[in-house]
């Protein structure tokens, strides 16, 4: 199954030995660290509270182990913080901030916690200090772009702690004293590489070994590539390296300088594959990914990664996929590099074959899904057997999987700017993969904000039909979340989107949200003159489905508003409608509505004729919750009709209907009653 595009075995892609031997050296920080915890801090010195979380600053430039110490320091204390540990990374690779808004949503949904999509900065934050409120959990704060970030995502209260990994101080964040980190102590340098490279080659010559560690400034990063090195060459001598580094051209760090040596040893072809990868969204890579942007196989591309991960080039992200992570230290000598040696020409063409990959790779994870579709089956069968899933479950776990690097890539491809169409069909695709999998609700969050990307094309691009779809679409998530205001101005402009591209369906579909958006802020003189206006179009397109459905809707503003006559007049016309059309259900429910406007406005005898008529559509329609319901509701009309015999019949025959679902039987109930 290795060719498929999920490895459902789970097995590791790479050994890794330091989680095998555990934490090296910076025994001096973590003790420092730790004390820092217990210290009193200025509140209370001052005998007050301490009104909020205490944070930990872990300073040092990227390769300096400063995310190794903070999970290290996380995985000590982790017994004190039985809320577990929150982690979030506050910048891309290429050093870009990433906004607080999306930094609260994801640390929200590690809490198992839902916040609306749409929601602002400022609701974000505060549902998740509302969230941490009660909880001693510790939030790991990576990658550190300002003080701002941290400041807006720290709780309001003592019991947690923050450890905040960044490049320099945080100036703004009170009462914190950064750990600055430096190289690593010479034994803990010394046995670091001796992972790499075996004992032996240490113990013959430890003086080589300890000139290597200070041409190297004792930096795990550098080290860890120095090491890949000599584990590539067996017969090399540690003495040789460290002459070779010594001989190195001085400009630049002594990572610099190391990379430069790894880099110079890789053949072309996998040189230029490391370059390609500074254009993996998020610093995120899968055999896929490097695949499509270095045009080669699959499989030549996994193994070629692997090769990085033994030269310390690359990292196994933690994932049940295969999937490997671009350090921090590397992404910007990529970047250079690649801009370099490739041409802009072949950097785009590159790029927009990982996305065509992706889409590709999203139509595959939605079609799987679609098993009763013999069409689907078949296209399924004639996909790539290397783009194919194998079940389901395992297109859901890679979809989950990849998600970051899938949001990231859309982000990417709508900033680039020249690939819009290839950006449109990701989205498109990316969205369809998502509601088949996840459904619309759980998935809204993302939806949400792919939507807006959506929306920037088809702004930039002056695409008046796809800038109407993407505002219904983000105006319905307004809609279904509460924010009815900011609903109803989004559906506006779809209108007037919809219109300016002469789109009869956005322009019906919009009138009518309009209407539903008035209805539910209770203003149902407009929302009845919107879906007037939606039904006149529907009429005149011969539209009969959707007109049934839109009397309906008209029905039920006048209902509302207590006008029972128009309203009677409406659900007839919507009967008729669905009548025409041979939908049985919806001329049940329609009949169903229609009886209860009748004993509203007083007419019990017709609302009972009406409603036996809708127990017989919902039979022949064969739907069992539909007629338990209407059974119930000729109990209730028959008892204020004094007839508490035949009442009694139509409860037992709806309990008969429902003995087989309790729940069901109740929810009924209550519906019924509330009506």
């Amino acid at each position: 199954m290795t060719d498929q595009a999920v490895d459902t075995d789970g097995a590791r892609l790479s050994h890794d030995p330091a989680e095998e031997s555990g934490f090296l050296g910076r025994t001096r920080e973590l003790k420092e660290l730790r004390a820092d915890i217990e210290r009193a801090g200025l509140d209370t010195l001052s005998g007050r509270k301490a009104p909020r979380a205490r944070v930990l600053l872990i300073a040092g430039r990227p390769g300096s182990g400063r995310t190794a110490l903070a999970e290290e320091l996380a995985a000590q204390v982790a017994d004190a913080y039985p809320d577990g540990v929150l982690r979030a990374r506050l910048s891309e690779p290429d050093g870009t901030r990433v906004p607080v808004e999306r930094l609260a949503r994801d640390l929200l949904t590690e809490l198992d916690r839902t916040a609306p999509p749409g929601a602002d900065e400022d609701d974000l934050t505060e549902a998740l200090r509302a969230a941490l409120a009660e909880r001693r959990a510790l939030l790991l704060l990576d990658a550190v772009a300002d003080a701002e970030q941290v400041d807006a995502l720290l709780p309001d209260t003592p019991d947690c702690l923050a450890v905040a990994v960044s490049e320099g101080p945080l100036t703004g964040i009170a009462d914190v004293r950064p750990c600055t980190l430096g190289g690593l102590d010479t034994k803990s340098a010394v046995e670091l590489l001796s992972r790499h490279t075996g004992s032996v080659r240490i113990t013959v010559d430890p003086r080589a070994a300890e000139q290597l560690v200070e041409l190297c400034q004792a930096q795990p990063a550098a080290l860890t590539l120095a090491g890949g090195w000599l584990a590539a060459r067996p017969q090399a001598a540690v003495a040789d390296l460290a002459k070779q580094l010594h001989a190195e051209n001085e400009d630049g760090s002594a990572l610099a300088r190391v990379f430069r040596l790894v880099y110079g040893s890789l053949p072309s072809t996998a040189a230029r594959m490391l370059r390609l990868l500074s254009l993996a969204p998020a610093g995120l890579v899968d055999p896929h990914t490097a695949s499509a942007l270095a045009g080669c196989s699959v499989n030549g591309a996994r193994g070629t990664l692997d090769d990085f991960v033994a030269l310390g080039l690359l990292r196994a992200a933690g994932s049940p996929l295969p999937e490997y992570e671009v350090p921090d230290w590397l992404h910007g000598m990529l970047r250079r590099l690649a801009h370099k040696h490739d041409r802009p020409a072949e950097l785009q063409l590159a790029r927009a074959r990982m996305l065509e990959r992706t889409v590709r790779l999203l139509q595959s994870c939605r079609a799987v899904t679609e098993t009763d579709s013999p069409q689907a089956r078949e296209k399924l069968l004639a996909t790539p057997r290397d783009l194919r899933f194998p079940h389901p479950r395992a297109a859901a776990d890679w979809l989950r999987a990849r998600r970051p690097a899938l949001l990231a890539a859309a982000r990417l491809a709508v900033a680039d700017g020249e690939l819009d169409t290839l950006a449109r069909r990701l989205m498109s695709q990316l969205v369809r993969a998502m509601v088949a999998h996840f459904g619309t609700r759980a998935a809204a969050p993302d939806l949400y904000g792919i939507h807006r990307l959506v929306l920037d094309v088809a702004e930039r691009r002056e695409l008046p039909r796809e800038k109407a779809a993407a505002l219904l679409n983000l105006a319905d998530l307004d809609a279904r979340t509460g924010r009815t205001a900011e609903a109803l101005a989004r559906y506006r402009a779809a209108l007037d989107a919809g219109r300016e591209a002469a789109d009869p369906y956005a322009t019906g579909r919009a009138m009518e949200s309009v209407g539903g958006a008035h209805l539910e802020l209770g203003d149902y003189d407009r929302a009845a003159d919107w879906f007037g206006r939606a039904l006149a179009q529907r009429l005149a397109r011969d539209e009969r489905a959707d007109a049934a459905r839109v009397y309906g809707r008209i029905a039920t503003a006048h209902t509302y508003a207590g006008r029972y006559g128009e309203a009677v007049r409406a659900w007839r016309a919507a009967v008729a409608g669905h009548r025409k059309g041979g939908d049985v259900a919806a001329q049940a429910r329609a009949l169903s509505e229609l009886a209860r406007v009748q004993e509203y406005a007083g007419r019990p005898e017709e609302s009972l004729r009406t409603c036996q008529e809708a127990v017989e559509r919902a039979r022949h329609a064969e739907d069992d919750r539909l007629q338990a319901a209407l059974h119930l509701r000729l109990a209730d009309t028959l008892d204020r009709l004094g007839d508490p015999t035949a009442a009694g019949l139509e409860r037992s025959a709806a309990e008969r209907m429902l003995r087989e679902d309790p729940a069901d039987a109740c929810e009924i109930r209550s519906a019924v009653t509330e009506d």
